[in-house]
């Protein structure tokens, strides 16, 4: 059946619409389209797709420092310990540099800080940020104007692209000091893990072998004193007689740093041979390294200045018969250096509270390092070598990786072997007395059970191995770690600290996170746990007493006899499982009495005199 035509009436009754069946289909099409790009819009801000991507950080472009500007222009420094930027301060003026350390970063200046910076920050952003926003505000309060201040001043500091806040700091400086009207001053920055390779990029500030060198003797001098002052300071006779004698001795090395000059060895070396070293550039360039290396690490530059030096320190008298409980101090790196506010002035709280200190010198870090590195060539060993392919080229490439792993591993723990022979015979120059570097293989040996070493954040591996390394040998009573409130890689450390108790006999942790407030609630529980510390060094030197079989007036008398044991030079040796210096001065003392024959035959026949006298006085 086929349908007729349509009727005329019903064709006049339903007229075709303007532009007919294709404006019908367009118009379907066009609502299609429609709903589906709704629906897609829908979904899209379902999954968050409707958020711009974000852009790459880029950082800021700022005015170059340039050579032009150095006579005129001041680079402020800060976040090291007083004697570090004092040693620091000299070596750039050798190098042509003007330089002020930052005043001391009080709490003040963490207000400052938090002020003009960003919320969420932890310590050593708030404090070193608000020490510099004061002091500039403190020479445009003097008359200076912010151009003046800005063209006249850089901050020189470290910065690091490591998994915590620290790899921002150099951002949040700089939105800091925009925020307290010093828009455009200068960051110089260094990452500090590209070491000595690293670049600031800018002509002014250019990474001499004279300040390289120079660098390397600060660090090792101020770690060596700081230490020394440490060990020492608890014992002293005279109050203050140890500050006052470091004082000296740091003012005569840093005016031995701030005159040393780069030597050219076609001023020392004959002209018939320099002619020929010349024109050859490696030749030429290891022959200038060697001869500036043994200039200020080994020569005669330096063995004065340390000469010097203990000329000044040995004016100090000890005591080494006071019992003291020995910290030994953990944490994150700016916390457990700093002296001031950023750590509630914990240094100077421990030794009033009657403690001798161990603090972590910089070198420890700077071995860590190293150690970092070597491990990581080491693990990412064969990752070039093919898989498949040809035999011979296979073994070509794992020959050629084998020869460069082994190479880079050589080339670093030489310069890990060289910096700690170095250092050890600066201890070796006072005495003994400050405390060797540790070997950083026993520090992640003694980590590994709790904490892989090549966990990367904060001080790693470190704070964990400390705790075991110190508790295991018994050469701490008590391990505090102090860190910032919040710091992501010392909270990580914090959590495995709870196994390492649980697992690790004689040990006695305590945590401290700092802030800008809580320094009472702070000192009261190192108070607490002093208290066993005490207990600890009290009963360790009861028993070395106890194992000599003398009296400690006989201790005393021979003390009191022999100047050298009053000496800040003099060597106490440890014995092993002792951590007490006194415990370890009294069996050291006795050693000593057993072994001077003639002084133990003076000795009985004068308390035979005595003994002699008290009886004819007796009726």
């Amino acid at each position: 059946m086929t349908a007729g035509p349509i009727p005329e009436t019903l064709r006049a009754e339903a007229p075709d619409p303007p532009g007919g069946h294709q404006d019908l289909r367009l118009s379907a099409e066009a609502e299609v389209a429609r709903r589906l790009a709704e629906a897609r819009e829908r979904l899209e801000h379902r999954a968050h797709l409707d958020i711009p991507p974000p852009e790459h950080y880029r950082r800021e472009l700022e005015r170059p420092f340039t050579a032009e500007e150095r006579d005129r222009v001041t680079i402020l420094i800060g976040g090291l310990t007083s004697r570090h930027e004092q040693l620091i301060q000299a070596i750039l003026a050798a190098c042509g540099h003007r330089c002020l350390p930052l005043p001391r970063m009080d709490l003040a200046a963490c207000l400052v800080g938090k002020q003009y910076g960003n919320n969420g920050l932890c310590n050593p952003a708030y404090f070193t940020v608000g020490a510099l926003v004061s002091y500039l505000q403190q020479l445009e309060a003097q008359g200076l104007t912010r151009r003046d201040i800005v063209d006249r001043y850089v901050f020189f500091t470290a910065t690091t692209c490591g998994p915590c806040r620290f790899g921002m700091y150099e951002g949040e400086f700089r939105l800091a000091l925009r925020n307290a009207g010093f828009e455009g001053f200068r960051i110089l920055t260094f990452q500090q893990d590209d070491g000595v390779r690293a670049k600031t990029g800018e002509a002014g500030l250019k990474l001499s072998m004279l300040l390289g060198l120079g660098a390397w003797n600060a660090i090792q001098f101020g770690d060596v004193l700081n230490d020394f002052a440490y060990a020492v300071r608890p014992f002293e006779v005279g109050p203050g007689s140890t500050n006052r004698a470091l004082a000296e001795a740091m003012a005569l090395i840093s005016e031995d740093f701030s005159r040393r000059t780069h030597l050219d060895p076609g001023t020392r070396l004959p002209g018939w041979l320099w002619k020929r070293l010349k024109p050859r550039k490696v030749t030429r360039h290891t022959t200038e390294v060697l001869m500036n290396l043994r200039r200020h690490i080994y020569g005669r530059l330096t063995t004065d200045a340390m000469r010097a030096c203990r000329e000044r320190l040995a004016k100090i008298e000890v005591d080494r018969l006071r019992v003291k409980p020995i910290v030994k101090i953990t944490g994150e790196f700016w916390a457990q250096t700093t002296e001031g506010d950023g750590n509630f002035k914990m240094y100077e709280f421990l030794e009033h509270e009657g403690a001798q200190v161990i603090v972590d010198p910089l070198g420890t870090w700077l071995m860590y390092l190293l150690r970092q590195e070597r491990a990581d060539v080491l693990d990412h060993r064969g990752v070039n070598v093919p898989r498949g392919g040809p035999r011979g080229a296979r073994f070509r490439a794992r020959v050629k990786d084998e020869m460069r792993t082994g190479l880079r591993r050589l080339g670093m723990w030489m310069g890990a072997a060289i910096y700690r022979q170095r250092y050890h015979a600066l201890c070796r120059a006072l005495g003994d007395v400050p405390h060797h570097l540790i070997d950083q293989e026993e520090l992640a040996e003694a980590a590994e059970p709790f904490y892989k070493s090549l966990a990367r954040g904060g001080e790693g591996h470190l704070e964990v191995g400390k705790n075991v390394y110190y508790s295991t040998r018994r050469e701490a009573h008590m391990v505090l770690s102090l860190k910032p409130f919040g710091c992501m890689p010392s909270t990580q450390s914090d959590g495995v600290q709870s196994t390492v108790a649980a697992r690790v006999n004689n040990v006695l942790f305590l945590p401290i996170e700092t802030a800008a407030e809580g320094e009472l609630h702070a000192h009261s529980r190192v108070q607490m746990v002093l208290v066993e510390a005490r207990e600890r060094a009290e009963e360790e030197f009861e028993r070395a007493l106890s194992s000599t079989g003398k009296k400690i007036s006989e201790i005393r008398r021979y003390v009191a006899e022999h100047a050298e044991l009053r000496s800040p030079f003099h060597h106490v040796p440890q014995t092993p499982g002792v951590a007490g210096v006194a415990a370890n001065f009294v069996l050291h003392v006795s050693q000593l009495i057993d072994s001077d024959h003639a002084w133990r035959s003076q000795s009985v026949v004068s308390q035979s005199g005595l003994r002699a006298s008290a009886n004819q006085q007796v009726p």
